[in-house]
């Protein structure tokens, strides 16, 4: 496993994170608690040092408090992200509250589910439209100089809200979602990062699984799943995209690894990111994510990717979460 800096914080964190919005089960069919304490677990044989959850993963954060559970004594091993500015009302409806009260709220209660006093980084989840990026910057700051989080990130924002958060708290990273897909901020937030050297740790590296190489083109999905929204999962775009797939397992043959670890690999390797955050609830798939890693890639087989990136074209815009 590699390891990178994460910003300027003095930090290492591996180059597969596990993502842990899939063992919270809201989303995820089949998510045990028994799998998902196994698979944060693995963790620690696979040398992924680095957790990344949130204050809304979960109706009353099952992921945060798993974590703990699954870490025990052993909490000093592992780089633990979370993130604050979004939750769940009554009904089950997503709410943006990042105001500097809720802010702090939600942070005194993650600290208390993940059984500790200090995380390591505090994302901002998101932006929220009825309150300036500063003031959430400026709460994030006042948590972080009482010692409540190592450091601070930010995740969602375009370049516009990052400059107004860095003038009122140091960032240290920023996640982005990105995939090969999804490729938006290789034209502005990505080189931002890169030019004040803040880590870029990317989420949906597989596309919600469309690059993870196992749907089928005949597969359809049901009106309660969420990729029924986005264009790519629907009409000429899923066709192209099945069209990509079906190029990249060609070269995945070849080199004896599985699709989606050539994307994951293929996405780490790209200037500028980080690490890639990859969701699991089981202990398999977060062993098949991590074996991305130790891929070995010639410029070639890279440039192979890239041509079938090409003749695939700019995918439709991807709707929002």
């Amino acid at each position: 496993m590699e390891y990178r800096s994460l910003g300027n914080t003095g930090m290492r964190v591996s180059t597969v994170a596990l993502g842990c919005w899939p063992i919270a089960g809201m989303t995820s069919p089949g998510a045990t608690e028994e799998n998902s304490l196994a698979t944060i677990g693995a963790c620690f044989e696979l040398g992924i040092n680095h957790l990344d959850t949130a204050y809304m993963y979960g109706r009353d954060g099952e992921s945060e408090r798993l974590i703990a559970r699954a870490l025990g004594s052993r909490r000093g091993a592992m780089v633990i992200a979370t993130k604050g500015g979004l939750h769940w009302d009554e009904e089950g409806r997503r709410v943006h509250d990042a105001s500097p009260a809720t802010l702090r709220r939600q942070c005194e209660e993650s600290l208390r589910r993940l059984n500790t006093d200090q995380v390591d980084l505090l994302y901002l989840h998101a932006p929220d439209p009825n309150v300036p990026v500063a003031e959430s910057a400026g709460a994030l700051k006042r948590l972080m100089d009482e010692g409540k989080t190592r450091a601070v990130g930010a995740s969602n924002l375009d370049v516009a809200e990052l400059e107004s958060f860095i003038a009122h708290c140091p960032l240290a990273a920023y996640q982005p979602p990105y995939n090969m897909l999804q490729r938006d901020i290789e034209a502005d937030t990505l080189p931002w990062c890169r030019d004040r050297g803040i880590a870029v740790l990317v989420y949906w590296p597989l596309m919600k699984g469309l690059l993870a190489g196992k749907l089928k083109r005949t597969d359809t999905f049901a009106e309660s799943d969420s990729r029924r929204k986005y264009p790519m999962f629907q009409g000429d775009q899923w066709q192209k995209n099945h069209d990509l797939v079906d190029k990249l397992r060609e070269i995945a043959e070849e080199i004896g690894c599985t699709v989606a670890q050539l994307v994951i690999h293929w996405t780490v390797r790209q200037p500028g990111i980080t690490a890639a955050v990859c969701g699991a609830k089981r202990p398999d798939q977060i062993r098949e994510a991590a074996a991305a890693a130790n891929l070995l890639l010639s410029e070639a087989q890279m440039a192979r990717i890239g041509q079938a990136l090409a003749e695939r074209g700019k995918p439709s815009t991807v709707s929002p979460v």
